[in-house]
């Protein structure tokens, strides 16, 4: 069996498979968060400790854990773990959507030569300006630092006694230089850190060490239980997905919106914002656009309107159905919690535009989620312009089972959508599966077959001339 250990944000999920790579087991146990000031988001490293614990006790009740073969992570990227000179952790872990160091990305953004080192904007949430807010913050703490992880390569130095991280992992510190895959001094210097804090980067696939001693007595591994490099969570539920070829792609439908495509060469556009990232395959890359709000559009207005899910359902289904004419219906800016991709906007908030004396609940529900439709078609073009050619875009997330949106999303975008059901362990499962592939040293084409399609979401030419039109108008009313 191979063993998939996901720390997410709020929980630890540990998923089993077998040779057959199908599910075994799998638990999960919560984490907490702590909010000190606002815009601060930290956790203990402690506390991820206690949830694999937790999580390994759970699975050791239902199967002996010596028959684990090989293990591997999934983690939530960008968060400063950082280390003293004996390897305890000095301060709580400054995660990826902490805001504090807005003002330190400015800094390093004043050398313009980074951003192609690093094909990435400077953002709060990566792991370097949250270095750089420490030493000007806290200098004594700063001095300290022998050793920077990122949360899910802190568990790999508790199982193992090793320093690793991915390349898809350490994509998101700001110090990798992207194209050539190894960690970069000019990156390093503009945050006063050395190669000697970082800890030594692999492939998802590479061995990084096996259980230790501790773990092995205290949960019964067998002596030779492999550790393997694993992923950031967005690269590991890819893999999860089967998503490695070049062009293959999901579009996520979650709290916030991502297009996910994978590449086999290096390629940016970070003046739109799109985050340029190593794929945790050899040889491989992959770009994401990030929308900061998308379903959570949807439980605002839930909460907000008196209104449901289902009501939503509904009345798409009967504009659809009844084909209502749509042509002026108002129009809505999805930009609840900010804008990422294109215009990388933390300020711009959400509205509703055009609305008249006869606007209906129907047709304020219509352009919500045409609202968020046409931001994530800003997404797309992105990524268009970063060369990749995207073959076939699989449709993921709670907002995957509206077959009403997705007839929207194909139409506005004008291609096809593939729907598949991913599972909130995705990502786990894929850190399994990068065990599973370096275990046995199997190629991806191999053995990462693509997602089962439920079904195809084809387009409509007249839909598709009505949306290209109303995309058109909707674009005019974000005013930079």
């Amino acid at each position: 069996m191979y063993l998939g250990i996901d720390l997410g944000t709020s929980s630890m999920k540990c998923l089993l498979i077998n040779d057959k790579q199908e599910i075994c087991e799998s638990t999960s146990h919560e984490i907490d968060i702590m909010n000190p000031k606002s815009g601060w988001s930290e956790q203990n490293p402690s506390s991820w400790v206690e949830a694999l614990k937790k999580c390994l006790a759970d699975l050791s009740k239902k199967i002996n854990l010596s028959k684990i073969k090989a293990v591997s992570f999934s983690g939530h990227m960008h968060g400063a773990t950082c280390l003293d000179e004996n390897y305890v952790p000095l301060r709580p872990c400054i995660l990826w959507n902490d805001t504090r160091s807005f003002a330190e990305c400015d800094i390093i953004m004043q050398n313009p030569k980074l951003l192609d080192i690093s094909g990435n904007l400077a953002m709060p949430g990566f792991t370097a300006p949250k270095l750089l807010w420490m030493k000007n913050n806290e200098p004594e703490i700063f001095s300290q630092v022998a050793k920077v992880l990122l949360p899910k390569d802190y568990l790999r130095f508790i199982l193992t006694d090793e320093f690793y991280s991915d390349l898809s992992d350490a994509s998101g510190t700001y110090w990798l230089d992207i194209k050539n895959r190894n960690w970069s001094q000019e990156l390093l210097d503009a945050t006063n850190m050395s190669i000697s804090q970082m800890p030594d980067l692999c492939e998802g696939t590479d061995q990084t060490g096996i259980i230790n001693i501790k773990f092995q007595n205290e949960f019964g591994f067998n002596d030779n239980c492999k550790v393997y490099g694993g992923a950031g969570d967005n690269a590991a539920a890819a893999v999860g997905l089967g998503l490695h070829k070049e062009g293959s792609a999901s579009l996520s439908l979650g709290t916030s919106g991502v297009i996910f495509g994978s590449t086999s060469k290096f390629l940016k556009n970070y003046k739109d914002a799109i985050h340029s990232f190593c794929h945790c395959l050899p040889n491989t890359w992959h770009l994401m656009s990030v929308m900061l709000s998308c379903t959570s559009n949807i439980n605002w207005f839930i909460e907000n309107f008196d209104s449901s899910i289902d009501e939503i359902d509904l009345e798409l289904e009967k504009i659809q159905t009844n084909k209502i004419d749509i042509k002026n219906f108002p129009y809505y800016l999805p930009y609840l919690s900010g804008e990422r991709t294109p215009i990388n906007d933390p300020h711009v908030r959400a509205s509703f535009h055009n609305m008249g004396i006869e606007s209906t609940r129907a047709s304020l529900i219509y352009g919500l989620i045409e609202g968020i439709s046409f931001a994530l078609k800003d997404n797309y073009i992105a990524l268009e312009k970063t060369g990749i050619k995207l073959e076939s875009i699989y449709v993921i997330g709670g907002g995957s089972k509206n077959k009403y949106w997705i007839n929207i999303l194909a139409n506005i975008l004008n291609r096809d959508l593939l729907v598949t059901q991913a599972s909130d362990t995705m990502a786990a499962f894929g850190a399994a599966r990068l065990a599973f592939l370096g275990f046995n040293n199997f190629k991806p084409e191999d053995v990462l077959s693509p997602p089962l399609v439920e079904k195809t979401i084809s387009t409509d030419s007249n839909l598709t001339t009505v949306l290209q039109e109303r995309f058109k108008t909707w674009k005019k009313f974000y005013v930079i």
